[in-house]
């Protein structure tokens, strides 16, 4: 087992960046995890709470993955990125570090972080790539309107087949359709790269990328937006709602199922509770007042 190792420090939805000082041998004044020289889970533990000041009994050490070498000012290193987790978000920098902050995954891609600055393809993701390899990212699959689910079911079937694109499923970790994100479908994944490979366009939107890829284009599924999504930008399409959400009194509905189907009512009460309106319809002779689950009406037009 290698004895450098980088420990990421999540806690709930964020990841914890330290910035090292100015005054640092190696990538001053860039942000990073912890780093530090050790091979065991003790080594890990110790060395993040003497670098964020938090305490061991609030610490979990949850996994690692294979060491990654960097050439170091000439020398290479073999660096092993590790997953630790925090119960409480209250750190004092030491050391090396002089700043600390606490970000969505989605947005280490906006800091400057460590290996940006050595001379090499490639380098400002490499501390990215690090992290997914011990946790994930979700990335956004831009799809044709109307076929998210169809591009959903393909890339769990792809997963689960017999084919070659069967051993990602050990690097896609989940594929999910929000009902409300119409043209997109979200992917858990370690890297970007993983997920252009299983719509089967990887290199991007780069044709000469492409050339000479023997791959299957994912019908429908167009590309992956570039870079990781943040999860606050995600987690509210996750988020179950109850079907009458957005639904208020003096709305103007239309009926999308039953009897009544494209008729036009008025919103005349809300009950949340049993998820269900009532209302009036007011383009027929008589008045009439149904009652009918949220799911069955959509808002054409709202309260001012």
């Amino acid at each position: 087992m290698t004895d450098a190792f980088i420990a990421f420090i999540r806690c709930e939805e964020e990841l914890l960046l330290l910035r090292r000082s100015k005054s640092d041998s190696d990538s001053p004044f860039l942000w990073d995890g912890v780093y530090g020289i050790g091979d065991t889970e003790e080594d890990v533990l110790n060395r993040v709470s003497e670098c964020t000041g938090i305490p061991l009994e609030d610490l979990d050490y949850i996994r690692d993955a294979p060491a990654l070498g960097i050439d170091l000012g000439g020398r290479l290193t073999d660096i092993r990125p590790v997953l630790v987790v925090s119960a409480t978000k209250e750190v004092i920098p030491a050391g090396r570090y002089v700043e600390s902050t606490w970000v969505d995954p989605g947005h280490v891609q906006n800091h400057n972080c460590v290996f940006a600055d050595l001379d090499m393809e490639g380098a400002e993701k490499l501390f990215r790539e690090m992290y997914g390899s011990v946790s994930s990212y979700l990335f956004i699959v831009k799809t044709g309107i109307g076929a998210e689910k169809r591009v959903a079911d393909e890339m769990q079937a792809r997963l689960l087949g017999s084919g070659s694109l069967s051993v990602l499923k050990d690097e896609i970790f989940g594929v999910l359709h929000p009902p409300t994100m119409r043209g997109y479908v979200m992917v858990e994944s370690s890297a970007l790269h993983h997920v252009e490979k299983l719509i089967g366009r990887s290199g991007g939107r780069d044709p000469k990328a492409r050339r000479g890829l023997n791959q299957t284009p994912l019908k429908n599924a167009k590309t992956v937006l570039p870079g990781e999504a943040p999860l606050k930008d995600i987690l509210p399409f996750l988020e179950p709602k109850a079907v009458t959400s957005g639904i208020e009194v003096g709305c103007v509905v239309e009926i999308v199922t039953g009897a009544f189907k494209g008729e036009k009512a008025r919103v005349t009460s809300v009950a949340e509770s049993k998820e269900e309106v009532s209302m009036e319809l007011y383009e027929q002779p008589i008045p009439m007042t149904l009652k009918m689950r949220g799911d069955h009406v959509r808002v054409i037009e709202r309260v001012e």
